[in-house]
């Protein structure tokens, strides 16, 4: 098939692509947009078309790829988006004023604190404050492996100690 049969080929079947782009998309934009793309690809991988195959057969295949791409795209898009506000309610959440209620809830987790022991509480605080695992243990003065150990029994203890008050 030359060129111009080719290309005139697809222009008479436009209308058909728009309707089958029309019941995938179900919105006039997007189909007109989906149709146009559709007949990009097809001039652009005029010569992965093989003579004597279905021509229609082979743009309705590249018209549904197209749409299913888009439709990933988006879904991926659209979950970035939810991700970007849920972080964003999170720190709208964490920079609200203290209440009443949180307040005597961090007093709670503060004595609670104040009651582990210190081999504990001292590598949890200073982790908590922002310290990597090897700056604690340079300054504690014990392998790294204690340290991650005992911040994470900190963790345990605290958790208990505070799900003991909250289920009562």
């Amino acid at each position: 098939m030359s060129t111009i049969e080719f290309q005139q080929h697809l222009v008479s079947l436009r209308q058909q692509l728009y309707w089958f782009a029309l019941s995938l998309t179900r919105d006039r934009e997007n189909a007109q947009d989906l149709v146009q793309e559709s007949m990009l690809r097809a001039l652009t991988y005029r010569e992965k078309y093989q003579d004597n195959t279905n021509f229609k057969a082979w743009l309705y295949t590249i018209m549904k790829n197209a749409f299913i791409n888009h439709h990933r795209r988006d879904k991926r898009t659209n979950s970035l988006m939810d991700r970007v506000e849920n972080t964003q309610a999170h720190v709208r959440m964490v920079e609200t004023p203290a209440s009443t209620e949180s307040t005597m809830k961090m007093s709670e987790i503060n004595s609670s604190l104040t009651r582990l022991d210190g081999a504990f509480r001292e590598p949890f605080q200073m982790h908590h404050d922002g310290f990597k695992y090897q700056e604690i243990a340079d300054k504690l003065g014990i392998p790294i492996g204690t340290v991650k150990s005992r911040i994470h029994h900190a963790r345990h203890q605290l958790m208990d100690m505070l799900s003991d008050k909250y289920s009562a």
